[in-house]
């Protein structure tokens, strides 16, 4: 992967409907994938860590569909989680005492 390259169509998509999760909401790889008429929560992980816009195009408002922290730059542990985390708990994020995302900071495409 070239990191210089453009964001592809598709990527500029999902990088648009980042901007629709508000601060202190998190919304799912599936709910985003759903949201864009995607197939693969995955498509959208990879979309994700290729953004060059972070943080002011907030992927990391984007989680597992268990509520858990998820990925962060491709990196699963680590700092990256680490800074996402803060990232979080900076915008009023509640993060649970087992590592979730409090259900009440969900964000739904829908509402």
């Amino acid at each position: 992967m070239n990191p210089h390259r453009p964001p592809t169509n598709f990527e500029s998509h999902v990088f648009d409907a980042l901007h629709l999760i508000p601060k202190g909401k998190v919304t799912t790889y599936g709910a985003l994938a759903r949201y864009l008429a995607c197939r693969s929560p995955r498509a959208i992980g990879q979309a994700l860590k290729r953004n060059p816009f972070a943080p002011e195009t907030p992927c990391h408002r984007v989680v597992s569909g268990d509520l858990r922290i998820g990925g962060f730059f491709g990196a699963r542990e680590g700092e990256p989680i680490e800074r996402k985390i803060r990232l979080l708990l900076s915008e009023g994020v509640r993060i649970l005492a087992d590592g979730k995302i409090d259900p009440s900071c969900a964000f739904r495409f829908d509402e």
